[in-house]
């Protein structure tokens, strides 16, 4: 069901809009948390840091269609608000032949590039048969991973973030089921896991596809809705920023893993257990701001400027202090949290809760990062959030790689909040220079009103 975030009050739109988006990515987290136990308590701790190695490398192939689909989904947010329902399709359209060259492309590299890129990595011998079978199963599992958060950014846009939940919960669920069915019916090891993930993702996709042809007829295409080239070209200069903007992010992952591996596989499965965790409190204020996109970009397409302000201001205020909250709880829990994953492993337990003290105290500094981000991409602004990510690449590997060589463990956990700290510069800079910008244009757009009515 679509749903228009240009009426109503801000912060209750934005919350009811996000509520989906919470509660399927911390149930996909549930999910992820599911497969991190499956794995280290099925096949075992190696088992599990050999995943673990390929986290980075996946982010930095998979985050670029995450960030791509996100960002090709932002015209059709500015189409639907300013109620040009033609466009909404063309927009949609547009974004489908985009995400079929980027996948065919991306796939052939990435495949191509992915024993290079754990040797690169130094991923340690143990580990590099398991970490390579993985990764190149869900490479090879690409276009149903596209497919399916294409479609689900495409329905967000339109406002019906309620369907996509739906999907992504059924995913999960037969994800779970594939895991326990591959590893220990059929005894597939670690691939089995990667087939769990993809055939999930492919069944959700192609599921979605009927409800938009029959429910969501506002994205059922028809052979006009189909783009011109220069509609691609537009599109394509949002999209594949955004989805830079989450690779760059992504390389300053694999100085983190680099630094990782040179200390060793206890290592490995702290900071993955860390991270599978550490996605509790990030998750939620990544959904809100995730909703910021849609709401900015729509609100936006119906020029409602202080409408975007309100709802930038409130919706940072509750962020910022849910993400307080979750910083005390990991501070003085985090160590019972990570001996559910790692079990009697006390040294792992040790660094695990050494990085979610560090990580928690700053969460305040991702809820903005996460709030200013999204909603300068809703309202057309790539080039700063591409900037803020670089800015994250070089905070992310300086912490990786000194501070790392200085203080071992602890100074590689620095790594996320010293990258925050950089990307808020430009972030912060742009988001009160916008804001004074629409101000501006809430008074121009009032003066155009008034003198069309007299």
């Amino acid at each position: 069901m679509t749903k228009n975030l240009t009426h109503g009050n801000p912060l209750l739109t934005i919350l009811a809009f996000s509520l989906p988006l919470i509660v399927g990515n911390l149930f996909q987290q549930f999910y992820s948390m599911a497969d991190t136990y499956i794995v280290g308590n099925t096949i075992g701790m190696q088992a599990l840091a050999a995943v673990g190695c390929t986290g980075s490398i996946n982010f930095l192939v998979i985050g670029f269609i995450f960030g791509f689909s996100t960002g090709a989904s932002i015209l059709t947010s500015q189409q639907y608000g300013a109620n040009d329902l033609a466009g909404v399709r063309r927009s949609f359209a547009a974004g489908i032949v985009l995400a079929v060259i980027v996948t065919i492309v991306l796939m052939i590299v990435s495949i191509t590039c992915s024993g290079f890129l754990l040797r690169f990595l130094n991923t340690p011998p143990d580990l590099f048969d398991d970490a390579y079978r993985y990764i190149i199963i869900i490479f090879a599992g690409m276009p149903a991973i596209t497919l399916f958060n294409l479609v689900s950014n495409a329905m967000r846009a339109v406002g019906d973030s309620t369907t996509p939940l739906i999907f992504l919960v059924v995913a999960c669920i037969i994800n779970i089921v594939l895991d326990y069915v591959f590893i220990l019916v059929f005894h597939t090891g670690v691939e089995g896991a990667a087939y769990a993930t993809v055939i999930a993702q492919l069944l959700s996709g192609l599921a979605c596809i009927p409800v938009i042809t029959k429910k969501l007829t506002v994205l059922k295409l028809q052979k006009k809705d189909w783009p011109t080239g220069k509609e691609i070209v537009v599109h394509a200069k949002i999209a594949l920023p955004v989805g830079f903007q989450m690779s760059i992010i992504a390389i300053g992952a694999v100085a983190v893993t680099y630094a990782l591996n040179n200390i060793g596989t206890t290592a490995v499965a702290a900071f993955t257990t860390s991270q599978k965790i550490d996605m509790i409190a990030s998750m939620p204020i990544n959904s809100l701001g995730l909703a910021m996109t849609t709401y900015a970009a729509q609100n936006f397409g119906a020029k409602k400027y202080a409408r975007i302000i309100k709802g930038v201001t409130e919706a940072a205020a509750v962020s910022v202090g849910f993400s307080a909250l979750m910083a005390v709880i990991y501070f003085f829990f985090g160590n019972h949290l990570a001996a559910l994953f790692l079990g009697n492993e006390a040294e792992a337990i040790a660094l695990s809760h050494t990085y979610l003290k560090i990580n928690g105290v700053c969460y305040p500094l991702l809820a903005w990062l996460f709030i200013s981000r999204y909603s300068l991409q809703g309202l057309g602004d790539t080039v700063v959030a591409t900037l803020a990510g670089i800015l994250e690449l070089v905070g992310r590997t300086a912490a990786a790689i000194l501070l790392g060589a200085v203080w071992g463990f602890a100074g590689i956990s620095f790594s996320s909040p010293l990258a925050w700290a950089l990307a808020l510069i430009p972030l912060t800079t742009a988001a009160v220079l916008k804001m004074k910008k629409l101000r501006r244009m809430e008074i121009a757009h009032k003066k155009e009103q008034h003198y069309r009515e007299t």
